[in-house]
Order: structure tokens, then sequence, then C-alpha cells
């Protein structure tokens, strides 16, 4: 049968193509928008059985055009959490979601989608209720609203419905991203550059690049998919973190000791990298006072309790596998 994928040459979507491959599933429908051509890069090596348009495929699914359609990953959205245009952000990824969701109902496909951790915003508790859900700005409205959508329609679905609040995803397949890619990314490429990663000095309580997020490996966030679409049967929203909150320390010194390696020299500690130049901190900037996670990490406990037990990367784990592929690509 047939799987889609939305969002399929972006960042997460194309690393789902790719692991459906390595599966042997072939029969994939990539629905994107290439109207930022670079991105086909990410499907270069994927094998697909049709490429459209986001703007003809919710017609086309509604209709049936695709015979018996398994599944649809929806990871397709806007993901710029800067975005102001509020219009063009509710209608992307509110509105167009519950097309696509609503037509998976309507054929009886599994709809596997991508929310947020976003959907948290202010809070300093992450754990899938109602009553911590806080979002700052309209990426994480458009994405806390389609959550409450399916929250009413999971008790009468007869089919699937899994939404994953994804964390800070890092990993191959991301370079098209630009200023949205993440920590590990830039760090990468600060540090080629310039021989240095800047990090974010002492605030709000937190020392010099302590402060901490949940860092999880794309690695990880596509076996949690493949687990959910291998169990029909399970269904709800659930956090997509490791867990772990790390500092913004560990992803730079992961960072900068992976490429050591890579020449042939030993690892320093974070004190001595800090002594040589090698890490340096920053004022923290005056324009996100008052609007900046210092902290977030996932509540696992029901992702857990649906049966999901495997271990994730660490930073240190699998920032240091991303830093070699990379430097592969280079």
């Amino acid at each position: 049968m047939t799987i889609i994928v939305t969002g399929a040459a972006g960042f997460i979507g194309s690393n789902i193509v790719k692991a459906l491959n390595e599966r042997g599933e072939n029969r994939v429908i990539a629905v994107d928008n290439l109207t930022r051509a670079d991105k086909f890069k990410n499907l270069v090596d994927c094998e697909i059985d049709n490429y459209l348009d986001k703007t003809e495929f919710v017609e086309r699914f509604q209709h049936g055009d695709f015979g018996k359609v398994r599944a649809v990953f929806h990871e397709g959205a806007c993901s710029d959490t800067m975005e102001t245009d509020g219009r063009y952000m509710m209608d992307n990824n509110f509105r167009y979601s519950r097309d696509v969701m609503d037509a998976c109902l309507a054929q009886g496909a599994q709809f596997l989608y991508a929310s947020s951790a976003a959907t948290y915003g202010g809070s300093t508790r992450f754990v899938e209720e109602r009553e911590v859900e806080k979002p700052l700005n309209v990426y994480g409205y458009s994405k806390f609203l389609f959550d409450q959508i399916v929250r009413q329609t999971l008790p009468k679905a007869k089919t699937q419905i899994v939404g994953f609040r994804y964390f800070n995803v890092y990993g191959p397949r991301e370079t098209h991203k630009g200023r949205m890619a993440s920590v590990a990314f830039h760090n990468f490429n600060q540090f080629r550059s310039e021989g240095k990663v800047k990090l974010f000095g002492e605030y709000n309580g937190y020392a010099a690049g302590e402060q901490t997020r949940d860092f999880i490996s794309v690695e990880d966030v596509v076996k949690v998919n493949l687990f959910f679409f291998d169990h029909p049967e399970k269904s709800g929203i659930f956090n997509l973190g490791t867990g772990r909150a790390q500092p913004f320390n560990d992803i730079a010194s992961t960072v900068v000791n992976s490429l050591r390696a890579m020449n042939n020299e030993a690892a320093l500690s974070l004190a001595e990298l800090v002594q040589r130049g090698l890490i340096e901190y920053i004022p923290f900037p005056d324009a996100l006072r008052g609007k900046y996670q210092c902290f977030t990490q996932a509540d696992q406990s029901r992702l857990r309790a649906a049966g999901y037990d495997a271990p994730f990367l660490t930073v240190q784990e699998g920032v240091d596998r991303y830093v070699r592929w990379l430097f592969g690509q280079l």
C-alpha cells in the first residue's frame, strides 16, 4: 500500500522517507513545496513513487486519487518561530493539517503528524496537559490549536491519530533550514569559519552556556515515528524528546572535540576550550530577555507507557555522529 509523507523534502520528512526506503518501502508519495528548490537535495538518495506539490495534494487525496493509502506522515509545516504572518501560519499549519487529517479519517489511513514543544511556550512543565500549554508565538499557537482539535477527534476516531511534540531536533538533512537549523549545525559552521563557537553568557540565573534544552537526534525522532507506524492501535499526543536536558556547553564542546578528533587532536575539557578561546561567551541579547526558554525537558511518561522503551542518544553520542556526517558532506 501507498505511504504519503508531507514535507518530504524537509528535515524530518526526508529522514522518514529514507528510513522507509531502508525497510523496503518504495511506494512513497512525496509532498512538499519546492519554491526553495535546494531542498530537493534531501531526496536525491531516496526512492519515491511520485511527487506532488502541497497545493494539489489535499484535493487529490480527498478524491481518492492514490488508491489505498496505509499512512500519512504529516511533517509539512511552516517551522519558522519568527514568522509574524498569522494568516499564513494558520492556513499552512492549522487549516491544512485539519484537511489532511479529515481525509485520513475518511479513508482509514493512519495519521502521524508533527506537533511541537512550542505548544508549551513559557511553561516550566512539559507534560501533555492542557493547563501547561502556553504558546508564546503564532507558530506555537498554530500547533497548539491543532492539538486541541485532535483531542476532540480522538474519542470517535476509527483510525490512528498520533502527534509528536518535537523538542530541539538536530541531525542530517537540515542544511536548507538556514537560521532555523539546529544549534549543532550552526556551531559546526561557526567553528569551521571562525575557529570558535560563541554562546550566550550568564542569564536568568544560568551560568554562561548553561541554559539547557532537550536536544534530540533526528535518528531517534524517526525511530519513534516508525514505532507508532508499526502499532496502528496506539493513538494520542506524545512528547518527543530525550527526557534529558543538556546545556548548550555540551553541544559546543562535542562539536569542537569531534572536529578535533578528526584532526587527530586530543579532546579538551570545557574549561580548556574556553581558556583557549575555542568557546567564547557573548552578552545575552537584550532583544531576547523575557522571551527565551532557559530550560526544556520532555516528560516521557506517556511515550514510555505507550510501549516505546528504546534508549535515546545523548548529546555527546548524537552530535558526534552528526558532526562526522556533516564533515563527510564537505
